[in-house]
């Protein structure tokens, strides 16, 4: 899951060195920290943050196929 992730991310990114995933499991449910440069920042999370809900939509489906939950936050 978390290469999927790193994937969608460095095709929205112009810094692609600077993509930092932190993946923190509990039991059946995992968070992904995404940390990207901050000249980045709005190209992750797009107008209205619609970009960064349909990174989540798509993990959530992605893990659901895991039978685990998913949970992306983007850190500043």
């Amino acid at each position: 899951m978390e290469e999927f992730l790193r994937i969608m991310i460095s095709n929205l990114v112009d810094n692609k060195e600077a993509i930092e995933i932190n993946q923190i499991e509990n039991g059946k449910s995992v968070t992904f920290e995404v940390k990207v440069a901050q000249e980045d920042m709005g190209k992750v999370i797009g107008k209205q943050g619609r970009i960064a809900q349909s990174i989540r939509n798509v993990m959530k489906a992605v893990a659901n196929k895991e039978h685990k939950k998913a949970s992306v936050e983007f850190i500043g």
